[in-house]
Parts: C-alpha cells; sequence; structure tokens
C-alpha cells in the first residue's frame, strides 16, 4: 500500500490535482473519493473529467446514482451521498459497467462492500485555512501503488 499526501490551497489548484491525475488514468481504473459535504470531492472529480479530456462539465447530481461523461475514456461519476441500502450499488454493477472507462465514486463509505477491492483512496480534508485542503491517495493494489509512485514523481 502506497500512500501520497498533496496539498491543495483552494477549489483550482484541487482541480488542477485531480487533472493530473485524470491523465494517468486508464481503462478499469476505479477511484473512491471520501470526504465531508462541501470538501472538494466534485471539484476533484471536475478535475479527472479534464485530465481525460471531458468536454462537458462533470457536476454532482443529487438525484442521479451514476453520470457519464465522455473523453479519452468515459468517466463513470457516481454519488452515493442520497443511497439508502448499499444493495441498490449492488445492482448497478459499477465496477462492470465502468470497466472500459475510469470509475470515480463520491461517498463510498455508503456501499464499500460493493465497490472495487483494488482502488485508490483519495480522502480529502480541511486544513487550517477554510479553503485549504489535504489529499491523502491510498492505494490497493498493484496498479494504484505505482499510480501513486507516479503522481509523486511529478509533483
Amino acid at each position: 500500500m502506497e500512500c501520497l499526501v498533496l496539498h491543495s490551497g483552494g477549489p483550482g489548484e484541487t482541480r488542477r490535482i485531480g487533472a493530473r491525475l485524470g491523465r494517468l488514468l486508464e481503462a478499469g481504473d476505479a477511484l473512491l473519493l471520501q470526504g465531508e459535504l462541501g470538501s472538494g470531492k466534485t471539484v476533484l472529480a471536475q478535475g479527472l473529467g479534464e485530465g481525460l479530456a471531458v468536454r462537458e462539465p462533470v457536476k454532482s447530481s443529487s438525484f442521479v446514482l451514476l453520470n457519464e461523461y465522455h473523453g479519452r475514456l468515459t468517466l463513470y461519476h457516481a454519488d452515493l451521498y442520497r443511497l439508502n441500502d448499499p444493495s441498490e450499488v449492488y445492482d448497478l454493477a459499477l465496477e462492470e459497467v465502468a470497466a472500459p472507462g475510469v470509475l470515480a465514486v463520491e461517498w463510498p463509505e455508503r456501499a464499500w462492500e460493493e465497490l472495487p477491492r483494488e482502488h485508490l483512496l483519495v480522502r480529502i480534508e480541511e486544513e487550517e485555512s477554510a479553503k485549504g485542503r489535504r489529499l491523502t491517495l491510498v492505494s490497493r493494489g498493484a496498479r494504484y501503488e505505482a499510480l501513486v509512485a507516479r503522481l509523486g514523481q511529478r509533483r
């Protein structure tokens, strides 16, 4: 398990981190985005979309569990915030549906057992300044260890 801590001074920087990460992603990759409301999960997902050359705006939708955005690879953006039961994620078959693209899941703690075992977990936490964020990237699996190592080299 590799771990990398990045610091962001605000939404623009969080988006740039996401874009950097998005440029390194490959088909079948899964990212789990964890953080409190307003921490920057959707901003990071917007950066992922930018790095994947998605042209349409990536947004947080209130009532849709899964959105698709087409670019170099399709970004499958899941928001589990309003999830009532983890079995709803099982029924979506996210891992299979997203296999040809990239899966980014906000609020993964709502259904850990239904998400890919191998993934990159991105924990976003507020820093002392209200705009600052600490992004902790934790790899689960060899692919994600390599991804974290590559991202760490490109600082």
